[in-house]
């Protein structure tokens, strides 16, 4: 039996870097990247404008995946917020509409990373996937769009509603928690939100579960794409700290109000439990974060 052909695009990104290591493990990959190879020059690998609908055509005619695995984006609101707005449309929205047509066209299942930031993050917390979308920033609402073109394009489909990832990025990535475990590290303060809540997921064990969820008979459906716990990042950074041996009192506790023109939201920490119900274990943060550290 030949193996499963997997594409993978943003193969040079935070999680895409994981994705090369932990799939390539299990299947024949594929990886795309833009500008930085980063680890793709390890694997099976070419550049691409994910915008040339046409040279996407020609790498599905010629790889012939069975999934996709769709990262490649404007990946965050202030990069977002740095940039036209129509640029930022055409890469969440427009590439991720194209990607689905050629998934529906060359029978590929499609994996969709959107984020947790499109639910409303006023209402509560450990929200589960029905609950109400209100996407705050222009990242969040190209992403929700990209949700949709997804299910207008396929049926087969996985869309993952990705929380904050943490660990430490590979070559060129970073993220904030990378920094933060480099400052700390220096002896540096790190002021961090005691006031902003998410389902905190690291890099490799976000890489393992979706290799686990491209194994499945899954398709059409959203999942929240997280750890199960609620946290704030002041929380994140005190769990660093007790698992490293860092200095605690190098942590200083921040309000979102504090940051002038931040377009915060308060809780968008979810509910894992669909996720669980697919056969998928999941760690404590302090499992996951030891494991980051060593």
């Amino acid at each position: 039996m030949s193996a499963l052909k997997v594409l993978i695009t943003g193969g040079s990104g935070l999680l895409g870097q994981y994705l090369n290591i932990e799939l390539s493990r299990r299947a024949e990959i594929l990886t795309l990247y833009n500008e930085n190879k980063g680890n793709c020059r390890d694997f099976n690998s070419a550049g691409i404008d994910i915008l040339d609908g046409k040279c996407l055509e020609e790498v599905f005619q010629a790889f012939r995946p069975g999934v996709v695995i769709h990262t490649a984006a404007v990946s965050n609101s202030e990069k977002a917020g740095r940039m036209p707005e129509d640029k930022v449309v055409a890469i969440n929205v427009g590439s991720t509409g194209i990607i689905a047509l050629l998934c529906e066209k060359y029978k590929a299942k499609m994996v969709y990373t959107s984020t947790d930031l499109v639910y409303d993050g006023t209402l509560g917390m450990m929200l589960k996937e029905d609950a109400s979308l209100n996407p705050a920033t222009l990242y969040a609402e190209t992403k929700l769009l990209g949700e949709e073109a997804v299910k207008s394009a396929t049926g087969n489909y996985i869309i993952l509603r990705t929380s904050l990832l943490f660990g430490l990025g590979l070559y060129h990535s970073r993220c904030h928690f990378h920094t933060m475990y480099e400052s700390l590290k220096e002896g540096k303060p790190v002021r961090l939100f005691y006031d902003q809540f998410r389902s905190p997921l690291s890099l490799s064990d976000a890489a393992e579960v979706i290799s686990l969820l491209i194994e499945k008979d899954i398709k059409g459906e959203v999942i929240n794409f997280g750890g199960k716990e609620r946290i704030s990042r002041y929380g994140l950074g005190s769990i660093l700290c007790d698992a490293a041996g860092l200095d605690k009192s190098l942590l200083k506790a921040t309000s979102m109000s504090e940051i002038p023109n931040l377009n915060g939201v308060k809780d968008v920490s979810m509910d894992t439990s669909k996720l669980s119900s697919f056969g998928i274990g999941q760690k404590t943060l302090r499992q996951s974060i030891l494991e980051v550290v060593k």
